[in-house]
């Protein structure tokens, strides 16, 4: 059996389509037809070498997405043939395997515990969770990253109380995705601040107050002006170093929570003023939201089942898995918030 594939097989180059063998499932894997995938800033920053040397190539990437279960291997018990499933990089209950390597013409292609730019793609057991009935598979794909990482950050990391002042710093999938997580835990006001005034639109739609253009307004200034006291949370989203450093200054004294979110490239340093600490300022990092898929990707579900997240506002352009590279480009220039890779589109 083979599968169709987006292999990156050299830094800074396009990736390329290659046909892969699929080998005999292990203990604990699991073969899934992978319906929609998610384009993260994350794989952006793989193909383009921004996070340093990379000595896996060549090898397959993706880690958000939908699909159908069409074979277990031996011992899988969290899901059976035929269930509908969200692919994640987080770990969840189940076998833990570590990865796999195709085949294709001779040439070895290795690809980590769960890939999703691939029309099927053998998948670790705890990189999978049942999706429940009725839940729109294109919708879903957010599950496997952007919705954990955004909604976690407010959650889980910050644990973001009512009436709390919010800000997120950058308006991508997993930015917007923050900011829905701050609407639905209550805070104001809630600040979104972006380069781009059409990601600000969005982010008023999922419930922003107030934004501000960092490109025509003076970040700490802004934030300051609409909470003289200081932010209660600052999510940061762009992996920019003087953002990171902007959500600590802007945090409240004796309790403020800056959440530092976003992948720097390689090599990347913040500076900052140990006075920050001094204050009873709080930085915190967060590892995808810090979610457990078994605890909450079951309520994040509920909560896009409900209609309280409005998450299609996200999913824009759909692309063949053909058309990947312009995907990838397309979400770095930022004309698109998040590119999904559609495996019925011709192309």
């Amino acid at each position: 059996m083979k599968t169709l594939s987006a292999v990156l097989v050299e830094l800074n180059k396009p990736l390329e389509l290659w046909e892969l063998e699929i080998p005999a499932l292990a203990a604990g894997q699991v073969l899934v037809e992978v319906a929609f995938s998610g384009v993260c800033h994350t794989q952006v920053l793989e193909a383009r070498g921004r996070r340093g040397q990379d000595r896996f190539l060549p090898h397959n990437l993706g880690h958000e997405g939908s699909g159908v279960v069409r074979e277990v291997g031996p011992g899988v018990r969290k899901v059976k043939v035929g269930e509908r499933v969200v692919l994640s990089w987080l770990k969840g209950s189940g076998a833990d395997v570590p990865g796999v390597t195709y085949r294709c013409e001779g040439k070895v292609v290795n690809a980590g515990a769960v890939t999703t730019f691939n029309r099927l793609a053998v998948v670790s057991e705890n990189r999978l969770t049942v999706l429940p009935a009725g839940l729109d598979m294109r919708l879903a794909m957010l599950l496997g990253c952007a919705l954990p990482t955004g909604l976690g950050s407010v959650m889980n990391t910050a644990v973001a109380r009512p009436g709390e002042s919010c800000a997120v710093i950058g308006c991508g999938g997993v930015g917007l995705c923050a900011v829905m997580g701050a609407a639905v835990s209550g805070c104001h006001p809630l600040i979104a601040v972006d380069l781009i005034d059409a990601k600000l639109e969005v982010a008023k739609a999922l419930g922003a107050t107030a934004t501000i253009n960092a490109g025509r307004q003076d970040v700490a200034a802004g934030l300051a002006e609409l909470c003289p006291g200081g932010l209660d949370v600052a999510i940061e989203v762009t992996g920019r170093p003087e953002a990171m450093r902007t959500a600590l200054e802007a945090v409240r004294q004796r309790g403020g929570r800056a959440v530092i979110v976003g992948n720097a490239p390689f090599g990347s340093e913040v500076a900052i003023d140990p006075k920050q600490f001094n204050q009873g300022k709080r930085l915190l990092g967060t590892w995808g939201g810090d979610s457990d898929p078994d605890r909450d990707f079951p309520r994040f579900a509920r909560l896009l089942a409900d209609g309280r997240l409005k998450a299609e506002v996200l999913l824009g352009q759909s692309y063949a898995l053909s058309q990947v590279n312009a995907a990838l480009d397309d979400l770095e220039a930022g004309r698109v918030v998040r590119p999904v890779i559609d495996m019925a589109m011709a192309g």
